[in-house]
């Protein structure tokens, strides 16, 4: 394979592309930074967002342009679509059919647009944490693997784009997706799960300095230009927090639920809070709420400690009206087999650890197939 291109030979390549005035995307100033890593190219286009659909055409030719180039393995171009200060108001769009009431004092309700379905995929569940570092992806797999412990297909797609875990979380840290046609990627696979990470894009000590159009546009191909096969459960591994990817996620893709991770101290359990009033706000029903590092138990004497509290998860889901998933303790043989890429509900499927996320699985599974995870969230008004 050529020699990487540098950013000068791309932005060569994208001065051939015309733009309807005439200019080329250099010249008009659209490209952001463009970033390079391990023969992937990265870079989004900005335009006004009510030019976005327009510009959809030149989106494309840009990202064949540049995939076509020697020494690249692949690009991803996304459209930033920014309404400009001082800007005019957006064209009105035409109201739903029948169009919904006014409520009290003139309000209207947020109403839900479409969702395309993520082609091979049944169930799409979200799992969410108001902040890091409270055990969400680890989390997340051992729950797609209680999924499929249920009888249940399962797939999982590590959409933290800044700090993706899974590649190391399942042992696959230098395996590479294989390219299929129309740039589909085909997921990777272990313990029975379809896999899918930028980790597996870029090399594990890369940073990924994005703005929040490029990780929504990450996210969004990473969902959708994958080959996912007849998935009865996808679980995607949130980034942390309520920003944009998370809003994004939950307005455009057909989420079946989300679960909350905390871990019970007060400060954690303020985040988880935020967590779940975002996906209440865009109707995406929370599936309930996990306890993770919830206890620790020595291993000399058997005395239990609650080192951050204990039942803080529990009690908030009673306050809040969500379900209480389960607790999962603080233990070093889920640190030590994650930290080994064998999680705890493969290297010790009989364990009592394991039994909590087989636990937590089921439980969801029941929802699923029960279809309670389908019920709406109540409408949510502004003014």
């Amino acid at each position: 394979m050529s020699a990487e291109p540098n950013k000068a030979a791309i932005e060569e390549t994208l001065r051939r592309i015309a733009l309807p005035d005439g200019r080329n995307l250099v010249e008009a100033g659209m490209i952001s930074d463009i970033f390079i890593a391990d023969g992937k190219v990265f870079f989004s286009l900005n335009c006004d967002a009510e030019e976005a659909q327009r510009f959809e055409p030149v989106r494309q030719a840009a990202q064949q342009a540049v995939t076509a180039m020697d020494g690249v393995r692949s690009a991803m171009v996304a459209l930033t679509a920014e309404r400009k200060a001082g800007g005019a108001a957006p064209r009105p769009r035409p109201a739903p059919s029948p169009q919904p009431q006014p409520a009290a004092g003139g309000r209207r309700p947020v109403t839900d647009r479409p969702k395309a379905n993520v082609a091979g995929v049944k169930h799409i569940i979200a799992v969410a944490s108001g902040k890091g570092g409270v055990g969400k992806s680890t989390t997340a797999l051992n729950l797609a693997l209680g999924l499929q412990a249920a009888g249940l297909k399962a797939g999982i797609l590590d959409a933290d784009i800044y700090g993706p875990s899974l590649p190391r979380l399942t042992g696959l840290r230098d395996a590479k997706p294989q390219q299929l046609e129309d740039r589909i990627l085909k997921p990777l696979e272990k313990f029975g799960l379809q896999i899918m990470s930028i980790g597996f894009l870029v090399e594990e000590e890369t940073p990924m300095i994005w703005r929040g159009p490029m990780v929504v546009s990450a996210i969004t191909q990473l969902l959708r230009e994958v080959a996912w096969t007849d998935l009865d459960v996808l679980v995607v591994d949130m980034p942390p927090g309520t920003g944009d990817a998370q809003l994004t996620m939950a307005q455009n893709v057909p989420l079946s639920g989300a679960v909350i991770v905390s871990t019970p101290q007060d400060l954690a359990l303020i985040d988880a809070r935020k967590g779940l009033k975002m996906f209440e706000k865009v109707n995406v029903p929370v599936l309930g709420i996990v306890e993770n590092m919830s206890y620790f138990i020595a291993p000399d004497t058997g005395q239990r400690y609650d080192i951050f509290g204990h039942g803080g998860a529990r009690d908030e889901a009673e306050r809040l009206g969500v379900p209480f998933l389960g607790e999962v303790p603080l233990v070093m043989a889920i640190r030590e087999t994650s930290d080994a890429g064998t999680p705890i509900t493969v290297s010790e499927p009989d364990g009592p650890h394991a039994a909590v996320y087989q636990a937590i699985g089921a439980r969801i599974a029941e929802s699923l197939a029960e279809g309670t995870a389908a019920r709406p969230a109540p409408a949510i008004v502004f003014e």
